[in-house]
């Protein structure tokens, strides 16, 4: 299928107006340190022992891709991590949802609710998954609201056919359109330990 009809018809069903792209690419570069992927199945068992009522299995099914990327998060950052997991579980999705959200936030945004960035990205866009007003995302003041700017991004992963069993990056690109289609994939493993942290307190 040609990919712009995919990409169309996906933003088109989600109710969103395709206008130019959707979501710029990384803020950053040079912030992040990079570390070697640890196994799957020794994380995924640290997880399951670390906290009960999270399905491992379902964090991370096809393994990381890559290195992977880590950030320290301040208190507001940590706060988004749980709105967007709560968010997540008033959309009746489970962690597997929460992961893709919280990588693609990570790599948007770096968790961070952000403001207008002039020159420095694309205008307008704003808040956690840097949506844009002007590509049908909704208001300002709607958009760096955590609740519904992940409910939003949450409304476009649900139209895109097996996002479940894709790759995060895959996934995360169907829905964002960014310029940078392979770079979500450095924060996998994060946003997988902090579904894993957050979930059953969120």
């Amino acid at each position: 299928m040609n990919t712009m009809i995919l990409r169309k018809s996906v933003l088109g069903i989600a109710g969103l107006a395709f206008a130019g792209g959707l979501a710029a690419g990384p803020l950053h570069h040079a912030t992040t340190d990079t570390v070697d992927a640890r196994p799957v199945a020794a994380v995924q068992a640290v997880q399951a022992d670390k906290t009960a009522g999270v399905d491992a299995g379902k964090l991370i099914p096809h393994g990381v891709q890559g290195a992977q990327s880590r950030i320290d998060l301040d208190p507001e950052q940590t706060a988004n991590v749980k709105a967007v997991i709560a968010a997540t579980k008033k959309a009746g999705l489970d962690e597997r949802a929460a992961v893709i959200s919280i990588g693609t936030a990570l790599q948007e945004s770096k968790l961070e609710n952000l403001g207008h960035l002039g020159d420095r990205n694309d205008h307008d866009s704003l808040g956690l998954f840097q949506q844009r007003p002007s590509s049908g995302w909704g208001s300002p003041e709607q958009i760096t609201d955590p609740e519904y700017a992940t409910t939003a991004f949450l409304k476009g992963l649900r139209q895109v056919d097996g996002w479940q069993d894709m790759p995060l990056t895959d996934a995360a690109q169907t829905v964002q359109v960014s310029a940078y289609p392979d770079a979500y994939a450095q924060w996998e493993q994060q946003a997988a330990d902090l579904v894993t942290q957050h979930w059953n307190n969120s």
